[in-house]
């Protein structure tokens, strides 16, 4: 059986032994590739190494910096900045494993981060060794690697400060067995946060301290945004074998167009105020729209990708709120599309939809 989508380390594993073979810089302890690599691998040579994230340069070397030091690394963002994906490929390029992942939320309880036991075990033999059950977390300690906690800022304040010692000690107090697990060299925590989020459960000022906080932020222009959108679509399509549709970087500006220029509230060229809706309209929520405009034009059209194909899945994208959206949508329809003469078809598209 195939995974439906590999982890990082996997999927990417020619480019990973690509980079380790020629990278002759100094490795901190427990790395498998030096920082210099794990840029490049991030963000690509222009040749055999694929970009996997577009952004800043300085941004991705303060968080690969951050990870060689003491310090955890917070990635910051409104959702769709590839947060997650940023983590991910960070854990592979580091450490070869990017599955020591904590997914956070309102009922994650401190055994996730900490430690758990078997039951069947602990009533059998009581607290032992064998009956331990280590999280992620722990088990990144024990091996010196890079572990994951996503959506930080949704696990509830007193989960959030079983990292504190863990952070500031780097040990983890095992106190039924009178014992601890002491972080090897090579440990670190990457943490993800919406900042949309801010204020469901903040983080204590130390906690804070023990993070060094990189904002990833939206593509900063359209054209960055198009770039992003149409290799994520051209990746998801191969990954999902998708009928091949023809490249529509006609449609694929078209919808980041929408996007950016209602997520900012104004029009590409400045002259038009715009209301905007309630969602985020996300580079990632472009990505989907896409792929799976791509779908209906695979299996429902003549293989191209038309303005109806991606109509349907705008309006769901930027209709969260049936009342207030509705009414953001259609000013926007009628004010800004209607009268863009190229844009007449997907005008018709969108109505209808």
């Amino acid at each position: 059986m195939t995974a439906l989508r590999p982890h990082a380390e996997d999927q990417y594993a020619e480019e990973l032994a690509l980079l380790a073979a020629a990278d002759d810089r100094t490795r901190p302890p427990g790395w498998r590739l030096s920082p210099q690599a794990v840029v490049t691998y991030l963000l690509g040579d222009g040749a055999k190494i694929t970009p996997k994230y577009v952004g800043p340069r300085r941004l991705v070397e303060v968080a690969v910096a951050t990870l060689a030091t003491d310090r955890a690394l917070l990635l910051l963002g409104v959702p769709g900045t590839a947060k997650t994906w940023v983590s991910e490929h960070l854990a592979a390029a580091i450490s070869g494993d990017s599955t020591l992942l904590v997914q956070g939320t309102a009922g994650t309880a401190e055994e996730a981060i900490r430690y758990g036991w078997n039951y069947a075990r602990l009533l059998a033999e009581g607290p032992t060794e064998a009956a331990l059950v280590a999280s992620p977390i722990m088990r990144a300690m024990q091996t010196g690697t890079i572990a994951r906690l996503e959506e930080l800022t949704r696990v509830p304040s007193d989960v959030q400060d079983a990292l504190i010692t863990i952070l500031s000690e780097k040990t983890l107090p095992v106190a039924e067995l009178n014992t601890e697990i002491q972080a090897q060299r090579g440990f670190n925590l990457i943490a993800t946060a919406n900042d949309r989020d801010r204020g469901v459960n903040e983080l204590s000022s130390a906690l804070r301290r023990r993070f060094n906080t990189v904002v990833l932020p939206m593509p900063a222009s359209a054209d960055e945004e198009v770039e992003i959108v149409a290799r994520r679509v051209a990746q998801l399509g191969r990954s999902l074998d998708l009928p091949e549709v023809p490249t529509a970087l006609e449609e694929i500006r078209r919808v980041v167009t929408v996007f950016r220029e209602l997520r900012g509230g104004l029009t590409e060229d400045g002259r038009t105020k715009l209301k905007s809706p309630t969602g985020t309209l996300s580079t990632a929520e472009a990505i989907s729209v896409l792929t799976n405009g791509m779908a209906l034009a695979a299996h429902f059209g003549d293989g191209t990708l038309h303005p109806a194909d991606v109509a349907a899945g705008i309006v769901g994208a930027v209709v969260k709120d049936p009342v207030s959206d509705s009414v953001v949508w259609r000013e926007y329809l009628e004010t800004v599309v209607r009268e863009r003469p190229d844009w007449l078809d997907f005008y018709r598209a969108a109505r209808d939809a």
